[in-house]
């Protein structure tokens, strides 16, 4: 990345961006979108993307390990962390176009990514939309390329479980969902990030006020709540549609799941029976469960993700 001598991005101050030992911070201003970006390290570039409601922040156990090796980088996305909350753009295709012109912008081509929840779902659509971008790539508890197309037997296997989303869908209500995730206490956010947890214990006060802080603006609110639609709901039933069924997921991809997707309907492979379905869809695709964790991979158990990512990675 580029200093500050007219290079892409200008270096500002820390000002509301918690301190992580080694990681600095800047401005990458896109077409529209003034992107923050935090990086660490030197190698070949990580990109990691963030999940809902967080930010950057959600990536702080692991970015001091991998930048011993790699050039990280850890955009908010649209909406999210101290990049720009415009009131448009949330939509599937101008997020893919913000993380390719983000990597224009950088100089990146092309680079290994990982990703959690609405970020996981992210980087399928730029392996799928942009493989020649992506080397490896490992999504976090969003662990398939797309859903499965709508069938009576994917019904029958989904629908019982489909109660425990309902934080998630409350979330995208118009209206509704800035209201409950950047107003009063936040108890659907707090909830969202601490209900599937074994150990709530992980999120500090203060990193639950990192997250929970920036959602109280509310046209920050209304951002996060259609960056989340977008990407969780949307992306999704477009996937589900079977928009997809044609295109093939050529990236070596490793998919790391928490024992809250466990149903206990395992396939051969000792899966859940929920991420069933991707196989015909994809050319180089591993499952594996990070145990004693519920969604926020990276936070409850960063020592095994690192481990799973960092031999996947180095192709090991």
């Amino acid at each position: 990345m580029r200093g500050p001598d007219g290079g892409i991005g200008t270096p500002r101050g820390s000002d509301g961006l918690p301190p992580l030992e080694g990681v600095g911070h800047r401005f990458v201003q896109l077409p529209g979108l003034r992107v923050h970006v935090a990086e660490a390290g030197a190698g070949e570039p990580v990109v990691l993307l963030h999940g809902f409601p967080e930010h950057w922040w959600g990536w702080r156990h692991v970015i001091p390990t991998l930048a011993e090796r790699y050039l990280v980088i850890a955009p908010d996305l649209r909406g999210a962390g101290w990049t720009d909350a415009p009131p448009h753009g949330y939509t599937e295709e101008r997020l893919v176009a913000d993380a390719v012109a983000l990597l224009d912008a950088l100089g990146l081509d092309p680079v290994h990514r990982v990703g959690l929840d609405i970020g996981a779902i992210l980087g399928f659509r730029l392996c799928l939309a942009h493989p020649e971008r992506v080397r490896r790539f490992v999504p976090l508890a969003a662990p398939q390329p797309y859903p499965p197309a709508l069938t009576l037997p994917v019904l029958m296997r989904v629908l019982p479980k489909a109660w425990r989303l309902w934080p998630r869908f409350a979330a995208t209500l118009p209206l509704v969902g800035p209201r409950l995730i950047g107003g009063g206490k936040q108890r659907l956010a707090r909830h969202m990030l601490l209900g599937d947890a074994p150990d709530p214990h992980v999120w500090s006060p203060e990193d639950l006020e990192l997250y929970l802080g920036r959602l109280r603006e509310p046209s920050r609110a209304r951002a996060a709540v259609s960056l989340f639609r977008a990407l969780a709901i949307d992306a999704n039933n477009h996937a589900v549609a079977g928009a997809y069924r044609r295109v093939r997921l050529v990236t070596p991809t490793l998919g790391l799941y928490g024992t809250v997707l466990d149903d206990g309907d395992r396939d051969a492979a000792g899966h859940p029976g929920l991420l069933r379905g991707f196989e015909p869809y994809a050319d180089d695709f591993t499952l594996a469960q990070i145990p004693d964790s519920g969604y926020y991979l990276a936070e409850e158990q960063p020592h095994a993700v690192l481990r799973h990512v960092q031999n996947f990675l180095a192709g090991t």
